[in-house]
């Protein structure tokens, strides 16, 4: 199904409420009229509300309708954040230097204002001990309390325990704020 609305010939109702293209009401008119009176001003017949009763059209030039809501749309998508998630992999017996590497990566994840998800791999008898790899992450997420906040509590998930870290907000509005380009080179006419 399109999600374009429907011009001109393609509506489909008999009777529409119309709007002139300055927004002006008209009020309800026959299609054929409508049609009519968008073809004298060389306009095309927009069905903005398909769903009221009747249906409401207005006079546009569609062409320049769809290329505005275009550039609104590469706008809107330009000022979106992209949410990134970084992802590091324990064991349950892990060793005391490893862990700290391990963690390393996590704070330098964390203050790039990227989440972070954790997973502790358990293998054969480790499985049994599902405590041990619980009391590690914990361990991890009060560490690195600073820079985040657990996200989603670790939980079991057949072989593997996992959880998510995030940034706290004032992190990440510093992450973005570094990586903003900025430019630093002097003026052409301090140069000569």
């Amino acid at each position: 199904m399109s999600v374009e609305p429907r011009v001109n010939e393609q509506i489909r109702a008999r009777e529409v409420r119309l709007v002139g293209p300055e927004g002006e009401q008209v009020g309800i008119v026959p299609l054929e009229r409508a049609l009519q009176l968008a073809a004298d001003v060389d306009l095309d017949l927009v069905e903005v509300a398909p769903m009221a009763r009747p249906p409401v059209c207005k006079l546009m030039d569609f062409g320049k309708f769809k290329y505005e809501s275009a550039l609104k749309a590469r706008e809107a998508r330009r000022n979106q954040q992209q949410t990134v998630i970084k992802e590091m992999k324990l064991r349950p017996k892990i060793d005391s230097h490893d862990y700290e590497t391990k963690k390393g990566h996590v704070v330098r994840f964390l203050k790039a204002g990227d989440k972070v998800k954790v997973t502790i791999m358990f293998r054969g008898r480790e499985q049994s001990r599902p405590e041990l790899g619980f009391r590690l992450l914990r361990k991890l997420s009060e560490e690195v309390a600073e820079l985040g906040f657990v996200e989603a509590a670790p939980k079991q998930d057949g072989r593997n325990m996992i959880m998510v870290i995030a940034p706290h907000r004032a992190t990440k509005a510093a992450a973005v704020a570094a990586k903003a380009p900025t430019d630093t080179r002097p003026a052409p006419e301090a140069i000569a």
